[in-house]
């Protein structure tokens, strides 16, 4: 898989967990000690996370990594 359509759909499979838990860009930012822009940048699939900042936002949002995969 190319590079970015797997970044695009990371980003998306974590914008659809975010949005079914009813959390905002801006909450799970305070929630895990980023920025809203950060998140944006995630979900639009604009950043490669490392492995540490994706758990960071599966225990923002509560569940486990594999969640996004």
């Amino acid at each position: 898989m190319e590079k970015e359509v797997l970044l695009r759909s990371l980003g998306e499979r974590i914008r659809e967990i975010r949005e079914k838990k009813g959390i905002t860009q801006k909450e799970l930012a305070h929630t895990i000690g980023k920025d809203q822009q950060s998140i944006q940048r995630l979900e639009a699939g604009k950043v490669n996370p490392s492995i540490y900042y994706l758990v960071e936002v599966a225990k923002g949002l509560e569940v486990p990594v594999n969640e996004f995969l």
